[in-house]
């Protein structure tokens, strides 16, 4: 017999979609302070079996009535279907590991899992602020504890057994090697979206809140992040050219924020960091800075053997992405028992790299467009990026969500952050939260979720 369940509100025996997203989220948001604080490196792919577990939960379990997420999500599961589809093959042509390919798979699939069960689930104007609340509770967990830990480096009792003093200013993402840009991408991230949608809170909290994210990035020197940013800021005044209005105000704002950089830049102390970058030489066509972040695609096209290689590229984490650049090195002994595959790409590209005076990340030839293609070929590297026109066609509704993404998009280039969990998920839930607060002002409060139980 079954039996239909009511869980827009909270009661006892009654199991809520948003406490497991909530959860799910929080595995994929913590396991690195976690790790700091003495637990086992394996916490950290604890949220690649937590996720999937809710997403199967929430499409088996669920009984959608009508929600103007069911078109958003199909093409997302199909998205996802053809992502897999496309993997498995690239990994059967290249021999790789079946731990290859499911943790290549996760890595970028994984943020899209929580999305769509964001969007899938109908929800209350009530869960949809119980669920804002602990995930701003989260985002500001990280500001709290960077701010915290510059603190305790600056008074002696937080030691720096490891990288820079700048670098250890890494939030809940503590210690990991890129760190501090990744909690700093999430803090501007949070802030931002703090900013857009609290419109019911004082606007002395929201810039106090927005300012303490700045101040975290100029304290962890993560000036990639600022960077991206504002490259961020001036792709949206074009996205938004046929609204004049807009576009006026973003160009004031545009011009008074790139003024005010240039002058921190000679007069400020916390952005002298940004002047390492302003030298001739680096940039142009035959720039050291561009001779070296492109010197990846003719090493992954030199160990090419035929031309299934372009459409299929050469296997799960067998280049530069984050699993061939990082996680088998990382964690080898936690992966090589289990069957993973590594190439000499990734090692060879490493070398490039280490030869050079460019030691910064944003310079690194290892970044997220090209692991995604040198991984899975074009035809990998297009579904993915179907998966994102879903996104942006469908669920970005506002600047926010519209600005976002761009910054995702530019992320790729830098660096492997694209395919970082505890950023892309923080991203993907923000997208879907906030899709679901636009909703819940144009649907009535009466909006039921039911959960199928045999």
């Amino acid at each position: 017999m079954n039996q239909v369940i009511d869980i827009s509100v909270q009661k006892r025996g009654r199991l809520r979609i948003p406490s497991l997203v909530v959860f799910a989220f929080a595995t994929v948001f913590f396991p690195r302070i976690v790790e700091s604080a003495g637990a086992p490196a394996a916490i950290n792919f604890l949220h690649f079996a937590i996720v999937p577990i809710v997403f199967v939960l929430t499409f088996t379990k669920i009984r959608n009535k009508g929600s103007s997420g069911i078109w958003v999500t199909q093409l997302l599961l199909l998205g996802l279907f053809f992502l897999l589809l496309s993997m498995t093959i690239s990994a059967f042509l290249n021999k790789a590991g079946l731990v290859n390919l499911f943790i290549g798979y996760m890595l970028l699939a994984e943020p899209f899992f929580l999305l769509a069960i964001i969007v899938y689930t109908p929800m209350s104007a009530r869960n949809v602020r119980w669920m804002r609340g602990w995930i701003l509770a989260f985002g500001a967990s990280n500001v709290l504890l960077a701010l915290a830990q510059k603190l305790l480096i600056s008074i002696g009792v937080l030691r720096v057994t490891r990288m820079t003093v700048a670098d250890n200013i890494q939030g809940v993402f503590y210690l990991s090697g890129a760190g501090h840009v990744v909690s700093a991408s999430v803090s501007l991230t949070f802030g931002l979206y703090y900013f857009a949608s609290a419109k019911n809170s004082p606007l002395w909290l929201r810039i106090t809140v927005f300012v303490s994210t700045i101040l975290q990035l100029l304290f962890a020197d993560a000036k990639q992040t600022l960077l991206v940013f504002l490259a961020a800021w001036g792709i949206l005044i074009l996205v938004k050219l046929t609204d004049i209005r807009v576009v006026i105000q973003y160009i004031i704002s545009g011009i008074l924020a790139f003024y005010s950089f240039l002058w921190a830049l000679r007069n400020v102390p916390l952005f002298a960091a940004f002047n390492g970058w302003i030298r001739p030489g680096l940039y142009g066509p035959d720039g050291d800075a561009t001779v070296l972040k492109l010197s990846g695609f003719s090493i992954i096209v030199s160990f090419y053997e035929n031309f299934l290689n372009w459409l299929w590229g050469l296997g799960p984490g067998h280049t530069v992405g984050r699993l061939g650049g990082w996680l088998l090195k990382e964690y080898s002994s936690l992966l090589s028992p289990l069957g993973a595959t590594t190439r000499p790409v990734s090692s060879e590209v490493g070398r490039v790299w280490g030869e050079s005076y460019l030691d910064s990340s944003f310079f690194s030839p290892l970044f997220g467009w090209i692991g995604i293609w040198g991984d899975f070929g074009l035809l990998g590297l297009g579904v993915y990026l179907f998966l994102w026109w879903v996104v942006w066609h469908f669920l970005c509704q506002d600047d926010f969500s519209k600005f976002t993404v761009i910054t995702v998009f530019i992320f790729g280039f830098i660096f492997t952050q694209m395919e970082e969990p505890g950023y892309m998920l923080t991203v993907t839930t923000l997208l879907g939260l906030r899709w679901q607060e636009l909703c819940a002002k144009e649907t009535p409060p009466t909006r039921r979720v039911y959960l199928q139980l045999s």
